[in-house]
């Protein structure tokens, strides 16, 4: 079976939950790891622990993605697993919505995922290889109430997601959307002790990603849904 050996990834909005399991996997599996992030102070420790490099970037912006991917590939070369988890949210009664908050929160959830992606593409392309995986959410799937911005963009990934691997997958590059359904466990937001894995463990999310990623092509996903035992469909 043909497994694939990626070597540099790019994990664009970067924080210290998701993202930082899947920096410390894909470090340990000898993968070089940059990390994209609106705010980047934040990452110190992250990269020091794991050697990874952290850069700014406003994903909504096409002059900031492209310099991004410019600047990775000349400090530590052409990434061949990007994965975007950045999400944009505004909450409150449908009526009561801010358009120009509406309007980011679709733009940081959205239309961020296809800059990134499609900056990916053009350099995966050429090679016939790659990873693209993209982060989604309980909203990805079902739109809940006072919530319509988020499913908004959760939604639109998705389909972006669909669309891409459609096209991409014939082409050698491999596209995945995870649907992460239900709440991250985090230093700030443990369960409570009479509930006992009720919440998604990040570590358990970033071996789900590691294990699609080592797929063979001949039996390959577009899509994987995560949630804790306990969780209600």
């Amino acid at each position: 079976m043909d497994i694939p050996k990626y070597k540099i990834a790019l994990i664009v909005g970067a924080g210290e939950g998701l993202s930082a399991s899947l920096t410390r996997l894909f470090s340990r599996e000898g993968i070089r790891v940059a990390l994209g992030a609106r705010s980047i102070e934040k990452l110190g420790s992250l990269c020091t622990e794991t050697g990874a490099r952290a850069y700014a970037c406003d994903a909504t912006k096409t002059e900031d993605v492209e310099r991004l991917f410019g600047l990775v590939e000349r400090e530590i070369g052409t990434p061949d697993l990007v994965v975007y988890n950045a999400s944009g949210r505004s909450r409150g009664p449908f009526v009561e919505l801010v358009p120009s908050e509406v309007e980011q929160a679709i733009a940081v959830s959205a239309f961020g995922g296809f800059l990134v992606a499609q900056e990916a593409a053009k350099r995966m392309l050429p090679n016939k290889k790659g990873a693209i995986l993209f982060t989604g959410a309980s909203a990805s799937v079902k739109g809940y109430a006072q919530s319509a911005p988020f499913a908004m963009g959760k939604f639109a990934l998705r389909g972006l997601a669909q669309s891409m691997a459609r096209e991409l997958s014939p082409q050698g590059i491999h596209v995945a959307h995870f649907v992460i359904d239900g709440g991250i466990r985090s230093a700030a937001r443990a369960e409570p002790a009479d509930r006992p894995d009720s919440m998604l463990d990040p570590d358990a999310i970033a071996l789900s990603y590691w294990n699609v990623l080592q797929q063979p092509r001949s039996a390959w996903t577009w899509e994987l849904e995560l949630r804790p035992w306990v969780e209600k469909f």
